[in-house]
């Protein structure tokens, strides 16, 4: 009999201090309503290196980044980090409370994290591509 060993990809993340705070405030208020999203969420945020705004790399996925990624099926979608409230997967915004949402965020161009869908499949996917949102300063 052969044995298959899969060994989780867990890398280091890297979280900006606001976006953290305001994802652990999201995650906190989800453990009524989304109970294993949330908790997914809260170990990738304890997990995470948290670092001062400012310091936070740009090839680094944070709340409102685009990301190109590759899936374990070879699939390359182009999606925008959003919170919940926008999410629209038919303007590829995906939620930070879905698997992959979650799985992407802190992340960096060229690393790969598995991760399971809400069927507890197991899936693998890695980052090609962080583009961050414009910012508009006020006059």
């Amino acid at each position: 009999m052969t044995t298959t060993i899969h060994n989780d990809l867990n890398p280091r993340i890297v979280l900006g201090a606001a976006d953290h705070r305001q994802l652990s405030i999201l995650a906190m208020a989800g453990l009524t309503h989304l109970p294993d999203q949330s908790d997914t969420l809260l170990h990738e945020l304890e997990r995470a290196r948290v670092v001062d705004d400012t310091k936070v790399p740009s090839d680094i996925v944070r709340m409102g980044s685009t990301v190109h990624y590759r899936t374990d099926s070879g699939q390359e979608p182009r999606v925008t980090l959003v919170y919940p409230v926008d999410a629209d997967i038919a303007e590829s915004r995906i939620s930070v409370l879905t698997p992959v949402g979650t799985a992407l965020i802190g992340l960096r161009v060229g690393q790969s994290i598995t991760w399971r869908d809400r069927a507890n499949k197991r899936h693998m996917l890695t980052v090609l591509e962080v583009t961050q949102p414009e910012v508009t300063l006020s006059p």
